[in-house]
């Protein structure tokens, strides 16, 4: 089994906030995080497909065909945008880097995977020293 590994980055503005939560409960949980008008990151999502080689071209995949599908599904709803407001796929959803990276998981999955690849793993690096990862599991 060959693995690679696309990375892309994007910039973006989020609040962790759980609805369900008085404002107290939040700021006690959150902190910082659950600022009334919101914090950003320069966030690093580095996405792994896991398969054969293709006997054809050598590749587990065109890493152009990775970027491009990175680009179209995730960075472009998501640079340089609100997480908690623009991005119609993370509505309702706190924010969180757990969260995020299951729904890009959600959003990535059947674009990549065939017979022959399978999305293996996501991890977001949401500062140098945060990182979130997630196996589909």
């Amino acid at each position: 089994m060959f693995y690679i590994t696309r990375r892309e980055r994007f910039s973006a503005a989020h609040k962790l906030w759980n609805q369900s939560l008085s404002p107290s409960e939040n700021e006690a949980i959150f902190d910082k995080c659950a600022l009334l008008n919101y914090h950003g990151h320069n966030y690093e999502l580095f996405v792994t497909v896991k398969g054969s080689i293709d006997p054809i071209s050598g590749y587990v995949m065109d890493t152009k065909l990775l970027k491009k599908i990175i680009n179209d599904a995730i960075i472009a709803k998501v640079d340089h945008r609100n997480l908690n407001v623009d991005v119609d796929f993370l509505n309702g959803v706190n924010t969180t880097s757990e969260n995020l990276l299951f729904c890009f998981w959600n959003e990535l999955k059947p674009l990549i995977d065939n017979d022959m690849r399978k999305l293996y793993k996501l991890q977001l690096f949401e500062t140098e020293n945060n990182i979130a990862e997630y196996y589909g599991e």
